[in-house]
């Protein structure tokens, strides 16, 4: 039986970031994720790694759209009172 090798790719700023992965170590490229995106010296950033890791873990892209997009200090919803 052959085992499959997946492929998760990010350009971004000039750099690649290219995972190469098969379904037994998604926990590890998971972790790998969250090193490098606190690792200061990475252009690659918790943005990049919540979306990349929703990739991994096969949820649909209409629930991509929850990811939170990055910090801008603008509120981005309202709640509307009521009296």
């Amino acid at each position: 039986m052959a085992r499959g090798v997946n492929v998760l790719a990010l350009m971004k700023n000039g750099e690649r970031y290219v995972f190469l992965y098969d379904d037994n170590s998604v926990e590890t490229l998971l972790q790998t994720l969250g090193r490098y995106a606190s690792d200061p010296e990475l252009s690659f950033s918790w943005y990049d790694a919540a979306v990349l890791s929703q990739r991994v873990q096969g949820q649909p892209a209409s629930q991509s759209s929850a990811v939170p997009e990055p910090h801008t200090g603008k509120h981005r919803f309202r709640e509307k009172l009521e009296n």
